[in-house]
């Protein structure tokens, strides 16, 4: 006899703290936990509801007053590079892709610390020692790599990023900040819509694009971009109509957003 059992994860809400997109808010976010044998078939199903993983946690933005953060996909059958773009790519033709298993190595950390001591001193990761970022790269219960791109026998960029069953999700990116004019942020987005199209994956998710935020404007130079908004994905059509403004009833409370969390079924089981 077949019966199919529910996966039942418990969410929970973290205290707020100073956001690191948007000055004076503070942020809350709504997570659970990512284990055991369904631990894909999870992932999946709730990055498609813009959650987002770090190491062995889902997470969404959950702040009281402020609903700014949208999770954004890339739909590659609608994505066309800018002329900017097609130069980034020649640029960085010579470079060299390697994709490994998720193992946290010297080099990689060498050009981690790089690039935050250049570009995020004071954020959040600035204080991350070898062996947080070893967890942070290993950690993983489900299929991820570490694509690699090396210019000669230099390591430039590195991208750990997980596979979906509908497309890649870039979950951390870092680069040689020493080469702004190689554009290696854009050129690894540019790569794996490249891997994306090559193994039939519709999507490639960047994480949280925030409107007002500096730091992420740069999502919304791609075409074919989508944002995850009312509970669905939708084309991003004019950046400049997304508001970052606070209001009391932005985010619905908990216990509803967790309602209407869809979450995948366990495989049957035979009994």
């Amino acid at each position: 006899m077949r019966h199919t059992l529910p996966i039942a994860p418990q969410f929970y809400v973290t205290a707020p703290q100073p956001c690191p997109y948007l000055d004076g808010r503070m942020e809350r976010k709504l997570f659970t936990s990512l284990q055991g044998e369904n631990a894909d078939r999870l992932n999946n199903s709730l990055s498609q509801q813009g959650f987002r993983r770090s190491q062995n946690v889902l997470y969404r933005p959950s702040c009281a007053e402020c609903s700014a953060c949208l999770s954004a996909r890339i739909d590659v059958s609608r994505f066309t590079p800018s002329k900017s773009q097609k130069r980034t790519a020649r640029r960085n033709a010579d470079l060299e892709r390697r994709a490994t298993s998720p193992w946290a190595t010297e080099d990689q950390y060498d050009l981690f610390r790089r690039y935050l001591d250049a570009r995020h001193a004071d954020g959040g990761m600035a204080d991350m020692d070898v062996f947080e970022f070893a967890a942070m790269i290993e950690e993983t219960p489900i299929r991820s790599r570490v694509i690699e791109y090396m210019n000669g026998s230099d390591l430039v960029a590195v991208s750990l990023t997980d596979v979906l069953e509908d497309g890649l999700s870039m979950v951390y990116s870092f680069y040689d900040p020493d080469a702004p004019q190689l554009s290696l942020g854009t050129h690894m987005i540019l790569d794996h819509i490249e891997i994306a199209r090559g193994a039939d994956l519709p999507y490639v998710y960047l994480g949280y694009w925030v409107p007002g935020s500096q730091k992420m404007g740069y999502k919304a130079r791609f075409s074919g971009l989508e944002v995850y908004l009312g509970g669905e994905w939708q084309p991003m059509r004019d950046p400049d109509a997304f508001r970052s403004e606070t209001h009391p009833l932005s985010t619905d409370p908990i216990a509803e957003q967790v309602a209407n969390i869809n979450l995948p079924d366990r495989r049957p089981t035979r009994l």
